[in-house]
């Protein structure tokens, strides 16, 4: 969620104060690259735990693939040099920091029913993003002349819209941990 919130916090920044987000994206990707790498670590070590260990690996894993989707749109917007953040990217990073929230919502309700109903606003939420992303892609190609800019947003727009799909995967892996238990 922390991730999430600093790429939307960066994307509604003025253009001299991103780099200091960027940074602080960094440093939170490599954070959650560890945090994956030692509950891997832990799940082969031989210890009882509260799911089956294969279902804890696939959401570690789908809630990385979110971090890794976030922090690759933050890449670009800062090596591409995106300067002027378009409402379509706002947006998404909008979209994307909700559908986080109600992961960490959703992972303290694997044992209860609601957990249902968290995961059907997550899917809506991920549909919404296509919708952004289709709209957003479309009005590039109509507007903008110039190619690497074209490229550039695009870019972007993709990996924002991957993140919401990766979140949609770790809705359905929740709903799959719910359904087990």
């Amino acid at each position: 969620v922390v991730l999430a919130e600093t790429l939307h916090e960066a994307v509604n920044a003025p253009k001299e104060e991103r780099e200091e987000y960027y940074k602080k994206i960094e440093e939170l990707e490599v954070t959650i690259e560890e945090i994956t790498h030692k509950t891997h670590l832990e799940l082969s070590r031989n210890f009882i735990t509260p799911f089956d260990r294969e279902d804890i690996h696939s959401l570690i894993k789908a809630i990385d693939n979110v971090a890794d989707y976030m922090h690759s749109a933050a890449s670009k917007m800062r090596l591409y040099q995106v300067e002027k953040i378009t409402k379509s990217i706002r947006k998404l990073t909008e979209i994307n920091l909700e559908a986080c929230q109600l992961i960490a919502v959703g992972i303290k309700e694997l044992n209860h029913k609601s957990i249902k109903e968290t995961c059907k606003k997550i899917n809506k939420l991920e549909s919404k993003a296509d919708s952004v992303f289709d709209k957003a892609v479309a009005d590039i190609f109509e507007n903008e002349n110039d190619a690497k800019n074209i490229i550039k947003y695009k870019e972007v727009l993709s990996a924002l819209e991957s993140a919401s799909d990766k979140c949609k995967s770790v809705s359905n892996v929740m709903e799959q941990i719910s359904v087990k238990h």
